[in-house]
């Protein structure tokens, strides 16, 4: 299902999501600028390179290429799918976490992602780029705090599509499981010059934000689960109509 609305409202505006999002558009304008030849030099010095990553880890300039590689994508298939989801589940995951942890998921998730892909072909020359492994942690922390609120998409039918209305367990948990199976199907495969779907990175980025959300609820003190349910109830009321 392509998820376009989730039914759960925010209790305040949530600045770093939209932050966010401006920026990977505002980047992404900005390579568009960029002589095609000249666009891919700089993917290849500015982001994460498996190949270049190995022979030099602790110096400044790859620590800084993992942070970098978040805010490139290659093209607006990449953006604009990236964008949709980090709309989507960002906002919730912002508002109940706050701004510090909700950072401290987002870029940690997208280093570890890029640490999960490196792992399985570290000989790589082809740049990792995009928010996606970021985004993947956003993902997995809305897995773990939101798994039953509602999420509305379409269902695609071959030349037919259909709405349908989805507990995020089932969005996100079938999100996870392709990604696997992707990525088991993807082992061992030559994706060519130009690259192809990092499903590790996505892999490894959704497992940290499930890991950093579950920390988070362990030290956090939470509303008792029946408390948690009349809210999502009540939230779900709202958009009855």
């Amino acid at each position: 299902m392509l998820p376009l609305k989730d039914l759960n409202p925010t209790r305040r505006i949530p600045i770093i999501t939209y932050g966010l999002i401006v920026i990977n558009v505002l980047v992404f304008l900005w390579e568009q600028s960029v002589p095609v030849n000249e666009l891919e030099e700089m993917f290849l010095r500015l982001s994460v390179v498996p190949a270049t990553v190995i022979q030099d880890p602790l110096a400044l300039d790859t620590i800084l290429d993992f942070f970098r590689s978040m805010f490139f994508h290659g093209g607006w298939a990449h953006l604009l799918g990236n964008m949709l989801y980090l709309w989507l589940f960002g906002d919730n995951l912002e508002d109940r976490m706050g701004v510090v942890l909700f950072l401290f998921l987002y870029f940690l998730s997208g280093i570890v992602a890029s640490l999960a892909q490196i792992l399985i072909d570290p000989s790589s020359p082809i740049p990792l780029i995009g928010a996606s492994g970021a985004i993947a942690g956003i993902l997995g922390g809305y897995l773990i705090l939101f798994p039953g609120v509602r999420v509305r998409g379409i269902i695609l039918l071959g030349l037919f599509a259909r709405t349908a209305e989805w507990p995020a367990w089932a969005v996100l948990g079938l999100w996870f499981v392709l990604q696997l199976f992707n990525g088991a199907v993807a082992l061992g495969v030559q994706t060519g010059a130009t690259g192809g779907v990092a499903f590790f990175a996505h892999i490894g980025g959704f497992i940290t934000g499930v890991v950093l959300t579950w920390i988070f609820m362990t030290l956090v003190p939470q509303p008792p689960t029946e408390q948690r349910r009349e809210v999502l109830y009540e939230r779900a009321r709202r958009y009855r109509y």
